[in-house]
């Protein structure tokens, strides 16, 4: 019988962090290799953490633990929360975020993305953090209640949520060991019936503060510190730490967005004991059996096609073998035969997660079904007597392949203390869908970070990813560019192969760009060159890297009459094209303006659309299409208006002069030759034009000072040998379809700017046919207009690239001649902080799991649980060395009130956000303040000067200075109003 798929949920993302300090990829090697993570630690290491002296002395102390490195280090800027909010919040909490916003980067998912509803389930073991800052005595109410806004299990995943941009429902589940896999059952359950799209199901369980344990006889706990379930030496559990996350879809939504499976959650059951066992702290053989038995019947499917079993495995006396006889009788029952089914148990490696114990199995059975690899179980020696022979389940002690028919089904349990039981039953991801090959060529790797240092971490794990593992440039890319969200460090690769990709991501981010955000996004000015630019298959890199620009090729082509049509054809994509043909004015002008408009158009459908257009010469005819003041047929017909009758003028030859206007003028006059000032392209380069004998007797009667470079031109553009060209034009020629502009055009024949609304007469056009161009001009109004504009040019070349640098405005080349051509141009748009839509330049790509952002940031220990240890020396070695805060900022008056303000404002300040290196243009909110935190900023204030201080103003005042200013303000009334009385 063919299963019903609808109710199947997909695994897309996983992340974690594990004992020994690995992620989900370094948990399943030591897996497969048979590793212990969980270590035996030093007295001075316990000592440190601040496990108290006469614990340690204590006989039972067992010294040992699954330990998580860095368990108090956060990369809290990148979530906006302030140094103080980040020193209040358990470790647990910290992680959960990072490994939440992990995960979701594994699926593909970008975080905050539109258009979805992602939910949140999340858990917490007890924290041990809060309990130490209250062993250090009462806190004070305000600091209490921030405490237990970040360590108290209600809160977590609300604060996942709203950090993440998460609109689903938010709720915390609590079901002590088996918390993160009945999350993952509610996750499945709110996705079958439609509350959400995407769920992020995570867990946590650190200890704190970390270390060893007591072993009490007859507990569940290992005296020997070691977790060896199923064995006959089996004598307890061991702690562990860590985090881990998986993200759910529903399989069929999975597949249409492309998201790859890490594997497939087919049914799922959740139940408790009741009173049927010896107590409330015993397992119960028919709690487990029944469960198993409901997942089975969920998942429509017979234990007869299930060949492994991932267990709750604690390694007790008593767990050990009422799971194994439960498992047994379930699996037995459903069609099981004997010692088929493999069992695991992760503890063995890692230790005790608590609430994420489930979900770390989880991630192990999926690796196993995926990959079809049967791990052993770390540490096995010898069955345990007690357990039944007459089962399905046996003990794997070396790795083995996956044997028998497809596709490979696994069973996961988690037992919680109390009697709440969870069981899953998992199935190996669906192959992916066949790829649409793409034609061989460059390809671009973006990769963004909230900060440079974390670009240059993420950018270095990804090449080393990238190095280390067979995956498609293609797929790579369009992972980047549709499953990561934008940040505003931005560094790209464009590459051909995996190696180059990986060799310029690991040799270090040199071209690191910091990008505005949000609003403050640059503007762009779209510049269109002349005539000169061309050259045979001038389309070709730009069709192959702008997609849809042949079809606005097409369109302005359409324009021209058929037997003109074919030759620009013949110029613009067969690069074996005689030169000379290209040259010509008939064939240059035309091709030229058709390949800048349709470039401006193609730039449009990716997300570059211009806040001012220039041209020079023939490029001003495009600029006032893009523009709006001319429209695109009126354009063509007058562009091969003005080809024909240029190219019938005498034959003249162009020479660019490193020299001012002026000093050409000069020049020209000394000379007494027949050559005229043609163009003026910044301050000191000129173009001068004329007859060709006399160009060349004026270049070589120049000083050898003066710079010189002749132009590809077979006529002296912009000067009287001309003026039968505008004659021509004038008399044969009215350009109709003008309008108002709709968007700024710097003009090259005034050096004005015209503003949208504003108009430009038609003769203007012909005018410019045989005015000198003054496009240094327009240049310098531009930039006088917006300086931090950036100048994209668009046609072949980069000569107004040069001049738009020579004004003083940054510029991109979209025919960018470091070889990589458009797609770097575009690549450098976009670290430029430019919405390029980098989707549309990765067609074709599949989504795969690639390592996302690279975590960085700081210890943060509250002072409060500082405090709170008992041993003075190590807490002194565990505490950050205490340096004077930094001086005030500097205050814009030396009044006594401002400089009194300053000092109540600033500690008040430091000691609710934690910065310490402060400026009078801080944003409180920027640095991580909310709105309870202003709250409390009011409180402390009016402690401090005796004056409430109005919320709202504190509010709307945002920047340090202001506050200063408002309690300064507010201080000066009360002393008038007391000195009046």
């Amino acid at each position: 019988m063919t299963r019903d798929r609808a109710l199947d949920i997909a695994v897309v993302g996983v992340a974690g962090r594990f004992p020994g300090g690995v992620d989900a990829d370094g948990l399943w090697s030591a897996i497969r290799a048979g590793r212990v993570l969980v270590a035996r630690h030093e007295r001075a290491a316990l000592l440190a953490a601040g496990i108290r002296a006469d614990l340690l002395e204590d006989p039972d102390y067992v010294p040992v633990s699954g330990y998580l490195p860095d368990a108090e280090r956060f990369d809290n800027e990148v979530f906006r929360i302030s140094p103080r909010d980040a020193e209040m919040m358990d470790p647990q909490y910290r992680l959960m975020l990072e490994t939440a916003w992990t995960a979701l980067e594994d699926a593909g998912i970008p975080i905050k993305a539109p258009g979805h509803t992602t939910s949140v389930f999340a858990s917490t073991s007890g924290s041990g953090y809060l309990r130490t800052m209250l062993s250090g005595g009462p806190l004070d109410p305000v600091t209490l209640d921030q405490a237990l806004h970040g360590t108290e299990p209600d809160f977590i995943a609300s604060l996942i949520a709203y950090k993440l941009g998460l609109t689903g429902a938010a709720i915390g589940v609590q079901t002590a060991c088996s918390s993160g896999l009945v999350g993952v059952h509610l996750a499945a359950q709110a996705l079958l019936s439609g509350d959400c799209d995407h769920a992020v199901v995570v867990a946590a369980g650190i200890p704190f503060p970390q270390g060893g344990y007591v072993s009490v006889p007859g507990g569940v706990l290992s005296p020997t510190g070691m977790c060896r379930p199923f064995d006959a030496g089996a004598d307890g559990v061991v702690p562990g730490a860590g985090v881990a996350c998986v993200v759910l879809s529903r399989l069929g939504d999975a597949v249409k967005e492309g998201l790859r499976p890490h594997g497939v959650i087919l049914g799922s059951a959740v139940n408790n004991d009741g009173t049927a066992k010896a107590g409330y702290f015993a397992p119960s053989l028919t709690g487990q059996e029944r469960v198993i038995t409901s997942a089975y019947r969920v998942a429509e499917v017979d234990a007869a096609s299930v060949g492994y079993l991932e267990t709750h495995g604690t390694g007790t006396r008593i767990g050990d073998p009422i799971e194994w006889a439960a498992a047994s009788a379930a699996l037995t029952a459903l069609g099981a035969e004997p010692g088929r089914i493999a069992v695991g148990a992760l503890k063995a490696t890692i230790g005790h997660l608590d609430s994420a114990a489930g979900i770390a199995g989880l991630i192990k059975a999926l690796q196993v079904v995926k990959r079809g690899e049967i791990p052993p179980v770390a540490g096995f020696a010898r069955l345990n007597p007690l357990l039944g022979t007459d089962s399905p389940l046996f003990v794997p002690t070396g790795r083995q392949r996956w044997t028998g028919p497809g596709p490979r089904r696994a069973g996961l349990s988690s037992f919680g203390i109390g009697g709440t039981n969870v069981h899953l039953v998992v199935e190996e991801p669906p192959p992916p869908a066949l790829r649409s090959d793409r034609p061989a060529g460059p390809r671009l790797i973006a990769v963004s970070a909230p900060d440079a240092a974390g670009l240059a971490r993420s950018a270095r794990r990804l090449g080393e990813h990238l190095g280390a593992n067979d995956v498609a440039l293609d797929d790579v890319a369009a992972t980047l560019a549709a499953g990561r969200a934008e940040f505003d460090a931005r560094t790209v690769v464009v590459a051909e192969t995996r190696a180059q990709a990986a060799a310029a991501l690991t040799a270090g981010t040199e071209e690191l760009r910091t990008c505005l955000a949000g609003d403050d996004i640059r503007p762009m000015v779209f510049l269109f060159p002349g005539q000169g630019a061309q050259r045979p298959g001038m389309a070709l890199p730009f069709t192959a890297a702008v997609p849809g620009l042949a079809d606005h090729l097409d369109r302005c082509l359409s324009h021209f009459d058929a037997g003109l049509r074919t030759r620009l054809r013949t110029a613009l994509y067969d690069t074996s094209t005689p030169a000379p043909v290209v040259a010509d004015t008939a064939v240059a002008q035309p091709a030229l303006f058709a390949l800048e408009y349709a470039l401006a158009a193609g730039l449009g459908d990716l997300g570059l659309v211009p806040s001012a257009v220039a041209g020079h010469s023939l490029g001003e005819v495009v600029a006032y299409c893009v523009a709006g003041l001319l429209d695109l047929g009126a354009a063509a017909e007058f562009v091969v208006a003005r080809a024909r009758t240029m190219s019938e003028c005498p034959p003249g030859a162009m020479l660019t002069v490193g020299c001012s206007a002026a000093d050409a003028r000069r020049l020209i006059a000394e000379s007494g030759l027949p050559v005229e000032l043609a163009a003026v392209n910044a301050p000191e380069l000129s173009v001068v034009a004329g007859p060709i004998d006399a160009v060349k007797s004026f270049e070589a009667g120049l000083d050898a000072d003066v710079w010189t470079k002749p132009l590809r031109a077979s006529h002296a553009f912009h000067t009287s040998l001309m003026d039968a060209a505008v004659a021509d034009l004038a008399a044969t020629f009215r350009p109709a379809g003008f309008t108002g502009a709709r968007v700024p055009l710097a003009s090259g024949l005034t050096g004005e700017l015209i503003h949208p609304g504003g108009t430009s007469d038609p003769d203007a056009l012909i005018e410019q046919v045989r005015a000198p161009v003054r496009f240094g001009d327009a240049l310098d109004r531009l930039s006088r207009w917006r300086g931090d504009a950036i100048a994209v040019e668009l046609g072949p070349g980069r000569s107004l690239s040069v001049l738009a640098e020579i004004a003083g405005m940054t510029s991109v080349a979209l025919d960018a001649d470091n070889g990589a051509g458009p797609l770097a141009a575009l690549g450098r748009l976009w670290t430029l902080g430019q919405p390029v839509r980098l989707a549309a330049l990765t067609a074709g790509g599949s989504r795969v799991h690639l390592p996302g952002y690279a975590f960085g940031g700081d210890v943060h220990v509250a002072p409060e649980v500082l405090r709170a240890r008992t041993d003075a020396a190590p807490a002194a070695a565990a505490a950050p060395a205490v340096t004077d805060p930094p001086p005030a900022p500097p205050v814009a008056a030396i009044d006594s009130p401002r400089v009194e303000a300053a000092a109540i404002v600033l500690e008040a300040w430091r000691g609710l956000l934690g910065h310490q290196d402060l400026d009078g243009d801080a944003d409180f909110f920027a640095l991580g303040g909310n709105s309870m935190h202003v709250t409390v900023l009011g409180r402390r204030l009016r402690e401090a000067v005796g004056v409430r201080v109005p919320l709202r103003d504190l509010l709307a005042a945002r920047t340090l200075d202001a506050h200063i200013s408002l309690v300064t303000g507010l201080m000066s009334r009360s002393a008038g109003d007391v000195s009046r009385r």
